[in-house]
């Protein structure tokens, strides 16, 4: 019997992992946040000491050059708080979704076919209804574009519990398609680019197409924190995010609730779509988003869901892509191929630290065969019960033999 349970024990032992992961408990937020500071500073650290290492800069050029990129001018800095805040409103409008644990993937297509409906409008209806007309109308349809392309896989999700990642990724591609299309029958014998339209486009506001953007982020960084906050509607979003089943004890109407989250989403898209057409840009192609889609998606987690914490991560997504291409810039390398390797270092830096920042690794203990592990109360009452049975056995023997 001793042995079968060593041999028990041993067996357990051998199938135990050499270690496994364990969610951290107790960490405060500053000293979260601390973290996060430090490991930002640290990957702008890494970024210029490999820079330097490839293209013979000094690491404090490099520094130099990253932030000259940045907030070198007046017209770099508008820039850069414009791109910043694009960044964010795309962010922010994934954000709802994914404390509901939806996982949306698809904002790049839902804000791109919100900047095509934009430019539909503009296209069809430039020179024949007023331009205040003509930003209302397209507003709306930027509106309508960027929810209906969220609420579709919404309601097959909430329906058929569909594959949401998967759903919403395919509706990029079908909104790219649907882009290519367009500009193929507005431009059949161009080169394939729709020119900038000069109708339906934004007022300038203090002599440029940046502090609309800046404005509207903004409004809705501070709607959407009291939304999530403050509101039932937030209340609902994170008890189902929880548990969909607890949400349905306590009588929240499931299905509903993800088509609302979902409606709220491709909106704040819609919005963001409508910005980059009518207030940047002026035309659409399949580069209009530039893959911030997928962007706003890092910094939406690493923002922990957080409207405030998120603007903080989108000014260092920022600065780091721009940063980096100026120093490819100052360095005389015509691509940005080295910029975009250098912005994913960085990122995965940044990711590794926001893991261990939220799980821990805990090593199997070594256990010494000289030292035999202590059994804890459960094997210790199962040897009691088995040495019990063994004496009463004996016992049941011992009268039989009498007999």
């Amino acid at each position: 019997m001793s042995n079968m349970k060593n041999s028990a024990r041993t067996l357990k032992e051998a199938k135990e992992p050499l270690f496994h992961l364990v969610k951290r408990q107790q960490i405060s937020t500053g000293k979260a946040w601390a973290i996060r500071i430090g490991t930002i500073i640290f990957s702008i650290l890494f970024i210029s000491v490999l820079t330097s290492i490839v293209f013979r800069e000094s690491p404090f050029e490099v520094i130099k050059y990253m932030f000259e990129g940045a907030f070198g001018t007046n017209l770099r800095v508008n820039v850069f708080f414009r791109d910043m805040s694009i960044l964010l409103i795309i962010a922010l409008a994934v954000t709802p979704a994914f404390k509901m644990k939806f996982w949306n993937i698809g904002a790049e297509g839902q804000v791109l076919i919100s900047a095509y409906l934009t430019i539909v409008c503009m296209y069809y209806l430039g020179g024949k209804v007023s331009n205040g007309a003509l930003i209302v109308i397209s507003l709306l349809a930027a509106l309508v574009g960027g929810m209906a392309w969220a609420v579709i896989p919404a309601i097959f999700k909430a329906l058929w519990n569909t594959n949401e990642t998967l759903f919403t990724l395919m509706m990029n591609y079908i909104a790219l398609q649907i882009v290519l299309f367009s500009i193929k029958v507005w431009m059949p014998a161009g080169s394939g680019q729709l020119a900038p339209l000069p109708y339906g486009n934004l007022p300038h506001i203090g002599g440029g197409d940046y502090v609309t953007s800046i404005i509207v982020a903004i409004i809705i960084t501070l709607f959407l924190f009291v939304y999530m906050r403050f509101s039932k509607h937030g209340y609902e979003v994170a008890v189902v995010g929880e548990s969909q089943n607890t949400a349905r004890y306590i009588g929240i109407n499931v299905p509903k609730i993800i088509v609302r989250t979902l409606a709220l989403s491709g909106a704040i898209c819609g919005v963001a779509g409508f910005l980059i057409a009518a207030g940047i840009d002026h035309t659409v192609s399949i580069d209009t988003v530039g893959g911030r889609g997928f962007t706003a998606v890092l910094v939406s987690w690493l923002g922990q869901f957080n409207p405030l914490a998120m603007t903080v991560m989108s000014f260092v997504v920022i600065l780091l892509t721009i940063g980096t291409t100026n120093v490819m810039v100052n360095s005389g390398v015509a691509n940005d191929f080295f910029a975009e390797v250098s912005t994913g270092v960085a990122f995965l830096i940044i990711i590794i630290c926001e893991f261990f920042i939220r799980y821990n690794i805990k090593f199997r203990k070594r256990v010494e065969n000289d030292h035999p592990a202590v059994p804890d109360n459960q094997q210790q009452a199962e040897l009691q019960e088995g040495g019990t049975a063994h004496i009463e056995d004996e016992n049941e023997i011992g009268s039989e033999e009498v007999e």
